[in-house]
């Protein structure tokens, strides 16, 4: 009885447009003036009337009975055991009045969540203060005397910042900083002041709840015989939660949960029985998302079924516990499914009873028929969700005879797994639901196609060829539903949609002005930002080729940058001089000249996490061959010459035209060249519409020609001049050629000025369009790109230089409608070397993708 209360108290929608009609609108509750002014009022409303008064105000987000239904719940154990709750340093500071306020609603409806803080930014900043230079190792902050003295203070002043923003809100706190966690050296050698937790009093926690206090605990322990160690807020919580085995454990997080690496959306549930092989198999779980859901599986694999993990952002944390659809992301151990092929094989005979009297009214007669039916099920251990396959015969389609799911099952993410189990096994199927069935949105999104007939829907996967789906639909209208040997899927009921069809018509795009007369994607490939970073730890960086002005602007965007740490530089002409521009961490490079035997051991000693080959054209091949010979697949190397951009074994690195998830899988990487780069991003929207060879007039600055002396980079013959050079087969040409899949004529020239690029480009149309056209087709295209700028005039180079982005303009139409004139201007140092540069790295390394990037 009590795990299916619990099953029902941590639940998640499939889908939002199923239920939107049921959730309210979430009240901002750092903002409440109702609550917030309680605690200000001279005469104190009563316990019983401040209890109500939340409870009103919880009803905002949620129903009345999700409300009352997770009280009951999250009131049915021992207060200790309702929460615990990690707060990041980071949200103490940046969201202190949003935290305290949600801990109030929590405690003034009679709820204890024990609340362990960190304060690692504010560590940081403080040592940095005080000229003590943080120092980690495996991503463990080495804390020395001084350090700890720093740290110990410091989490004193945090803790009585939070206790006392929760007692302006009228809410009892109690500061516990010692006496809690025991703890032994982690390595004394290693890490120095560093504990391993081995012991958990929850003497004083217990005491502060009974004296009607909500408990804020730090993240130090102390061993035996009193000496106090450091220990992380995360693995801290961990251990609490081991030992009051709480039905939650919270992280709050400013990102509000996890999210998928392919595509951008948060991750709503995570069933770990079921789902856990699966996930670390995903090429965009790695660094910390890997890292914490495995630690996530290790803490409640050792708790009770009905504890979970919930990450959420700190304004939500009402609607995460209180309602159905929660707000971020929800971990559970759930059930692992099982399929079966007998009746013989359920456990629990009566159970399978009921439940197949609610999905098909005679359980007795459908037994019989499952008797000497050949079948196959799918289920979770407690039947929340039961699926039952008819296999085909003769290349006819299975049949899902039966899919039924409790509200749980929906809510849990179960049906999803249970579905895709049977899809995994069955490459056709069709199956047939009520048209007032209220999860019909949900079968929609499983289906190739639908028909609707007499107020059932046909639904089918896997059909090969218009003669196929017809007869499916002629077996479905043909039979009376008695003799139908589809059966009927079964749910909760609900409004209907109006119709289906075997394909849903694309929706025509619209804007303000109306409809548009050209087909328009908004950017199917949008970047990816914060929320998609994967990894928390610093990266080692290794630049060869440093002395030339790209390797320069990339020393410099790697000082800026949070998590680049750039460990070795190589040029052969500067070797035993000091880097300059380089001064993160205080440490002193000196430029050395790396040689094969050099770049083979330091990847062999796993130095290195990113390689960056900042080398002329037609020199980097034994760098990377040395690598790749370790085998280690380890590192990550980005070239930023010629001679990998046309190999398929490498991935072209261009963010905004190639598929972002296929370079965060990447660590092989072909920096495409800056005129490249300018001339692919202002011809790539019209490419569907090309009616020849588009011509680019390009001009660069002398800074494109490199350090090395020529006439391409001599002031005096460039003064009052413009230098044409490599009139044809210029290897930028071929390309943009391969990249766009179409062949163009580019011309390029060098000017006198030190860097900036500008394309003027020709483009023949295939039919007519407006100007108006063009730019929306472009507008829309780039939507959401942080380093493009689409803009009405033609741009100028004068003010690309020094900028990370590309920005493209112009739009002139000839009055015949057929040809366009384009204008496209690109710092080649930047954007065009450097910048994009760092785009790739971020992104195959496993953060965000505009980190350290300047977007101003």
């Amino acid at each position: 009885m009590l795990s299916s209360v619990l099953r029902s108290c941590t639940l998640r929608p499939l889908r939002t447009l199923a239920r939107a009609s049921r959730i309210r609108p979430c009240v901002a509750f750092n903002k409440v003036t109702p609550y917030s002014s309680l605690s200000a009022q001279d005469n104190h409303p009563s316990p019983v009337s401040t209890r109500s008064t939340v409870i009103q105000l919880l009803n905002n987000i949620g129903s009345k009975r999700e409300v009352e239904q997770y009280l009951s719940h999250f009131t049915s154990v021992q207060s200790q055991q309702f929460a615990v709750i990690k707060v990041g340093g980071a949200i103490i500071t940046e969201h202190l009045d949003t935290l305290a306020s949600s801990l109030a609603f929590l405690n003034h409806v009679g709820l204890f969540p024990v609340v362990v803080h960190g304060a690692g930014p504010q560590l940081n900043k403080m040592l940095e203060a005080a000229g003590v230079e943080p120092q980690f190792e495996d991503g463990i902050r080495v804390t020395d005397g001084k350090t700890l003295a720093l740290a110990r203070q410091l989490f004193l002043d945090e803790n009585l910042k939070l206790v006392e923003a929760l007692e302006k809100m009228g809410v009892r706190a109690r500061p516990i900083t010692s006496g809690v966690f025991q703890a032994e050296y982690l390595d004394q050698k290693k890490y120095d002041l560093v504990g391993r937790i081995t012991k958990v009093d929850k003497t004083p926690i217990e005491a502060a709840i009974k004296a009607g206090c909500l408990p804020v605990l730090t993240s130090t322990a102390e061993t035996a015989e009193g000496q106090l160690l450091n220990v992380n807020a995360d693995v801290a919580a961990g251990e609490l939660a081991r030992s009051l085995q709480p039905l939650k454990i919270v992280y709050l997080s400013e990102k509000g949960g996890l999210f998928n690496g392919e595509t951008n959306e948060k991750i709503s549930t995570i069933n770990l029985d079921e789902e856990y092989e699966h996930l670390m198999s995903q090429w965009w779980c790695r660094y910390g998302t890997r890292l914490k859901i495995k630690e996530i599986k290790d803490l409640l694999d050792g708790l009770p079924r009905s504890s979970s993990v919930a990450i959420i952002a700190t304004e939500d944390l009402q609607k995460e516990l209180f309602t159905d659809t929660g707000a971020g992301t929800l971990i559970r151990r759930g059930y692992k499914l099982e399929a079966k092929t007998s009746l013989k094989e359920f456990p629990d005979r009566s159970k399978l009873q009921e439940v197949l009297f609610k999905a098909k009214g005679d359980s007795g007669q459908y037994l019989t028929k499952l008797q000497t039916t050949p079948f196959k099920a799918y289920a979770d251990e407690p039947l929340d969700v039961l699926a039952i396959v008819f296999p085909g015969e003769s290349g006819r389609p299975a049949v899902l005879d039966t899919f039924t799911s409790t509200k749980a099952g929906w809510l849990g993410n179960v049906a999803d797994n249970v579905f895709n189990a049977v899809k995994r096994e069955y490459s056709k199927l069709v199956w047939k639901v009520q048209q007032s069935d209220e999860n019909l949105g949900w079968h929609f999104d499983k289906a190739q196609g639908s028909f609707l007939h007499d107020g059932q829907v046909l639904f089918w996967y896997g059909a090969e060829s218009p003669e196929e789906v017809r007869g499916l639909i002629n077996h479905f209208v043909e039979l009376p539903v008695a003799e139908n040997n589809i059966g009927s899927v079964t749910g909760i009921k609900q409004q209907a949609r109006a119709f289906s069809t075997a394909r849903r018509p694309a929706l025509p795009q619209r804007t303000k002005m109306g409809v548009r007369g050209f087909a328009s994607v908004t950017n199917p490939n949008p970047p990816m930002g914060q929320n998609n970073a994967s990894n928390q730890k610093a990266s080692r960086v290794a630049l060869i080729g440093a002395r030339g002005y790209t390797g320069q602007a990339l020393i410099s965007l790697i000082n800026s940058h949070p998590k680049f740490e750039l460990t070795n530089v190589s040029s052969r002409e500067l070797a035993g001089k000091k880097l300059e521009g380089y001064n993160k961490g205080g440490k002193e490079i000196i430029y050395q000249n790396l040689q094969v035997e050099d770049i083979r051991r330091m990847e062999e000693n796993n130095e290195i996490d990113c390689w960056v080959m900042a080398l002329p054209n037609g020199v980097c091949k034994p760098f990377v061959d040395a690598v790749d010979e370790v085998g280690s697949g380890k590192s990550v190397i980005v070239d930023l010459s010629a001679d990998y951009r046309f190999n398929d074994k490498w991935t072209y690195g261009l963010p905004e035209l190639i598929t972002r998830s296929k370079l965060a899988k990447a660590t092989r990487i072909a920096n495409p060249g800056c005129y490249a780069t300018a001339a692919q991003l202002a011809i790539a929207p019209l490419v569907p519409y090309l009616a020849g060879e588009p011509s680019i007039f390009g001009v660069s600055g002398y800074s494109g020609a490199g350090t090395k002396p020529s006439p391409k980079n001599d002031v005096e013959q460039l003064t009052g001049n413009l230098m044409p050079y490599s009139l044809t087969g210029h290897i930028h040409e071929l390309e943009i050629g391969t990249q766009l899949g179409a062949t163009v004529a580019f011309i390029p020239h060098v000017a006198v000025w030190f860097q900036g690029i500008h394309h003027t480009i020709n483009i023949p149309l295939n039919k007519e369009m407006t100007s108006r056209d063009i730019r929306n087709l472009y507008q829309d295209r780039y939507a959401g790109e942080r380093l493009i700028k689409v803009v009405g005039e033609a741009p100028l180079v004068k003010n690309i230089s020094g900028k990370h982005g590309v920005e493209i303009g112009g739009f002139g139409v000839h009055s015949s409608g057929k040809r366009v004139v384009i204008c496209a201007t690109i710092d080649n140092l930047l954007k065009g070397a450097a910048t994009q540069c760092l785009q790739n790295m971020n992104l195959s390394l496993g953060y965000g993708e505009y980190e350290g990037i300047p977007l101003n």
